[in-house]
């Protein structure tokens, strides 16, 4: 059986498919800094960003192909900035289970499966969450609960599912952890540590897609460069940061997540 055929190609050969557009290469670096710098400061989180932000100039799928082995190289350099030891290894266990069962249920009905309506769930499910949280929960906070099982296995399936069919899967993860009012270097440890899973587990299908677009593994070794860069640049402000302040700005961006989901499921039904 012959290899696909960039992997017969030198470096030289597998880069001459790159464009020569520069706004290709701005908005693939700023979009890998900010997805790697909120690795660095939240665990994750700006990852649905990216297929957007690169679709700008390069075709969604090819997007998605770029995307997966760069978050799948932050994970390494998010791992030691947040090593085992920062991680709440009773949520985890359960987390991981879920992601895995999740990831299997979203690879079983890939094909069939209407990603919108999906999409639009869990959309208006975390802008419910983060709602109640700024409206009621920040004034009063309500006591942290324990490690919760079932709860930590069906929000980690859900999240499993998501990132599986929509790269969306960090609001369950964050609805969960949110909800543990860990400190905030265990959540983003613990954060890092599901999605590290997760992202390693869809690497090997997204490069078996990626042996048909050089462009995209060529690209992601341009950008790979800068992402060490963002993980440092997002610890940095992590460390800053107190815990009262990080879990505002986790809100701030899970809300966020929200609205764009919201915007793309809309505006795909319409």
């Amino acid at each position: 059986m012959s290899l696909p055929h960039w992997l017969e190609m030198t470096l030289s050969e597998l880069f001459a498919h790159l464009p020569t557009d520069p706004w290709f290469y701005g908005i693939g670096f700023l979009t890998t800094f900010l997805m790697a710098a909120a690795k660095g400061a939240f665990g994750g989180g700006l990852a649905i960003i990216g297929i957007p932000m690169l679709a700008l100039v390069v075709d969604p799928i090819t997007a998605a192909i770029i995307i997966a082995p760069l978050v799948a190289f932050m994970d390494i350099f998010a791992m030691r900035a947040f090593p085992p030891s920062t991680w709440s290894r009773p949520d985890l266990k359960w987390l991981a289970i879920g992601l895995v069962i999740g990831i299997a249920l979203g690879w079983l009905v890939f094909e069939w499966l209407d990603k919108r309506y999906v999409i639009l769930l869990i959309a208006l499910v975390t802008l419910a969450f983060t709602l109640r949280w700024f409206l009621k929960d920040r004034l009063a906070p309500p006591a942290p609960h324990e490690v919760l099982p079932g709860k930590a296995v069906g929000l980690g399936a859900i999240a499993g599912f998501t990132t599986f069919i929509a790269h969306s899967g960090g609001p369950p993860v964050a609805m969960y952890l949110l909800g543990r009012n860990l400190d905030k270097t265990v959540y983003a440890g613990t954060t890092v540590a599901v999605f590290m899973l997760g992202n390693f587990i869809k690497l090997g299908p997204f490069l078996k897609l990626g042996l048909g677009y050089p462009l995209a593994l060529a690209a992601a070794l341009v950008f790979a460069p800068i992402v060490p860069f963002g993980v440092w640049i997002g610890k940095a402000l992590h460390d800053r940061l107190n815990q009262q302040k990080l879990y505002l700005w986790c809100y701030v961006l899970l809300g966020l997540t929200g609205l764009k989901l919201l915007w793309d499921s809309v505006r795909a039904l319409v």
